[in-house]
């Protein structure tokens, strides 16, 4: 059997509406949700824990810095590398095995006097088998639930990641000053087991489109993975929409000397930072939010003047505006940029099932660089100028950006949708 990309909304289409009331209705999800929240929240337990061992060990900042950073390297190599796994075996075998094998190794880290380069490594290959996890379950996911509850089950799924991300890093810090660092690895290891548990008996075991004999060679996946992308105009626009997020995303890394340069100064400290932190992601909650009440066909209209809206509004930071007035451009930025909540729906939706797990974490892997590179070249660059101004820039390349992605994806959707 031929898998095909599914059909995107027209304009006149009329699709049953669903809400996030019938979403988690279905038991198949509500153990996909709950596992994503103990596996995303089990992934910061552990960037924390870590960093405060490694600090509290040698006493230096760069060392716990660098530790913390080598949690998102892996995803670089792994996403391309390793995603495939999902295509090749039982999606629902692939979340349980890296559930398990993560459930392992954490508590392996918590063996008292493991030596650090040993936890550094064991830390590595934490994260790698992340990559696999999350292309296994966003494969799953279009199989559990389709049309409308689909999209509602994405916004819940986005919205749930960010959250668990917050309170995984609520809990770490505080699990650590109340327990110590071996048994908040610990729990952290319990939180890969209640997702592999909620995975192995809260969801059946779906076929994969295609015969699995026939698999091509993993390298041969991959390669067809990236020209499955790259030659498909849609996907490889939706993969550039997503991209832009590496020039909105630079004020998350530019929040504490922003905050530092503001007119209201050192009298907001440490809020002013976590108030700037927040708006954005808030932003983004409340638009997928609104975005998921409109029909399709409006949502698929939307993505480009949302995406030219997600940069945009930084570019207002070049007046050096007060606390508020930040906070609401931030706000504005992620309100707008609800829009990828549409692009992941389309992308998934748009490649075969049999290739859907490689494609994902492609597009994955594209999207960390595109945050990654971001992030540090607005670093580098607010050493030399004011980080109004440098979030501002960022804003006007973002403009120029989205007005390729956008225009080209557009021509690509009125190409592909039928008259």
């Amino acid at each position: 059997m031929t898998s095909r990309p599914a059909p995107q909304p027209g304009p006149d289409s009329a699709e049953p509406k669903a809400t996030y009331r019938d979403v988690f209705a279905v038991a198949e999800f509500r153990a996909l949700w709950f596992a994503q929240l103990a596996s995303v929240a089990g992934d910061q337990l552990a960037r924390v824990a870590l960093a405060v061992l490694v600090f509290d060990r040698t006493g230096s900042a760069g060392l716990s810095a660098l530790t913390y950073a080598l949690t998102f390297l892996p995803d670089l190599v792994a996403g391309p590398l390793l995603s495939g796994l999902a295509d090749r075996f039982s999606r629902r075998r692939v979340m349980i095995v890296c559930d398990l094998v993560r459930m392992v190794l954490v508590a392996m880290m918590a063996i008292p006097g493991t030596p650090l380069w040993l936890l550094c490594v064991l830390l590595v290959v934490v994260q790698l088998f992340a990559s696999p996890f999350q292309a296994a379950r966003a494969a799953l996911l279009p199989a559990i639930l389709t049309g409308e509850q689909y999209v509602r089950s994405s916004a819940i799924s986005n919205i749930t990641s960010q959250f668990a991300q917050v309170a995984g890093f609520v809990a770490g810090g505080a699990l650590v000053a109340a327990l110590g660092t071996p048994q908040t690895l610990l729990v952290d290891a319990a939180t890969f087991a209640v997702s592999a548990a909620l995975v192995g008996f809260g969801i059946r075991d779906y076929p994969l489109d295609g015969d699995p004999a026939h698999r091509p060679a993993w390298l041969a996946q991959i390669t067809a993975g990236a020209r499955l992308v790259w030659q498909d105009r849609r996907l490889r626009y939706l993969v550039m929409l997503a991209s832009l997020m590496g020039f909105y995303i630079t004020v998350e890394g530019l929040a504490a000397p922003y905050a530092a340069a503001l007119p209201e100064g050192p009298v907001t400290g440490a809020v002013a930072v976590g108030v700037l932190l927040a708006a954005n992601p808030a932003g983004a909650v409340t638009g997928m939010l609104l975005l998921t009440r409109q029909d399709p066909a409006l949502r698929i209209r939307l993505i480009r003047p949302l995406a030219f809206g997600s940069c945009a509004p930084l570019i207002g930071c070049v007046f050096q505006p007060g606390l508020v007035v930040t906070v609401l451009l931030w706000f504005l930025s992620g309100l707008c940029s609800a829009y990828q909540l549409q692009a992941n729906v389309m992308f998934v939706q748009s490649v075969p099932d049999a290739q859907r797990g490689q494609a994902f974490g492609l597009a994955r892997t594209v999207m960390i660089v595109a945050q990654g590179v971001g992030i540090l070249l607005a670093g580098v660059a607010a050493d030399r100028w004011r980080p109004a101004y440098v979030v501002a820039a960022a804003g006007v390349l973002g403009v120029i950006a989205a007005a390729g992605a956008a225009t080209g994806f557009t021509r690509a959707q009125r190409a592909y949708t039928p008259a």
